[in-house]
């Protein structure tokens, strides 16, 4: 079984697995703890009914340990595993998984939140963001495919088709902070099919003052207002 304490003294396999380094761990832990205890109150069972007997009572849960939940969650979203797999590591069955994931993910979104480190997902406070100000405006904007189960109807195959990767997608815009490596902000989920740019034009980002931007070619002719844009270009071959 994949535990915390398994991993604890081997941290080049504990930052594949999770992401995070120990220290980084040792940081958001607290911050998972508080949010669980707030989301799951220990005087209340998991289905929100005040208990009959004190919590700790009864059979041991699969994951007692608030680090090792914490793991779960975090490898689930860094490996991105089926649910079937993801169980076979932490021994749990694929229905116990799939309560599990939706169970920690709320709690480790507000530890996130509460630690600052959540992206913004309202493109309007971009600007005054946090993120985006840690050592100054300089961030990057790309878009993140992912594939996505293809519809079983055939009228609608064709919009989430995504003809870059050859197979149904989803996109999501990123923007990065170049001196944290930090997400800034997180866009709206949409069609893979859709372009880059059309999707930048239609989030409306809100950009700090003397802010500048790197971004790739699906970006091309995307030129938000105050913002100093850099684009990389092809070498021109060499003529014989």
């Amino acid at each position: 079984m994949l535990t915390y304490t398994a991993l604890q003294d081997r941290p080049r396999e504990f930052l594949a697995a999770t992401g995070l380094t120990h220290a980084e761990f040792a940081r958001l832990l607290p911050a998972f703890a508080t949010a669980y205890a707030l989301l799951y109150p220990p005087e209340q069972t998991w289905e929100g009914q005040p208990r009959q007997r004190r919590a700790g009572g009864g059979a041991t849960g699969t994951l007692p340990q608030m680090a090792d939940k914490l793991l779960c969650i975090l490898v689930f979203q860094k490996t991105n595993p089926l649910q079937t797999m993801h169980g076979l590591q932490f021994q749990l069955s694929q229905p116990q998984t799939n309560y599990w994931m939706h169970h920690l993910l709320p709690v480790l979104q507000r530890a996130f939140a509460a630690l600052g480190m959540a992206p913004e997902r309202d493109a309007s406070r971009v600007a005054t963001s946090p993120l985006a100000l840690e050592g100054g405006p300089a961030m990057a904007i790309d878009g993140t495919e992912r594939r996505r189960q293809r519809p079983t109807n055939a009228a609608q195959q064709r919009e989430p088709y995504s003809g870059k990767k050859k197979t149904p997608t989803e996109k999501n815009l990123l923007l990065v902070n170049e001196h944290t490596d930090k997400v800034i902000s997180l866009g709206p989920t949409v069609a893979g099919t859709k372009h880059d740019k059309k999707a930048a034009d239609e989030e409306e980002i809100a950009y700090p003052t003397h802010a500048t931007l790197d971004k790739d070619t699906g970006f091309q002719g995307y030129e938000p207002a105050g913002v100093l844009t850099q684009q990389p270009k092809k070498n021109p071959k060499a003529r014989s």
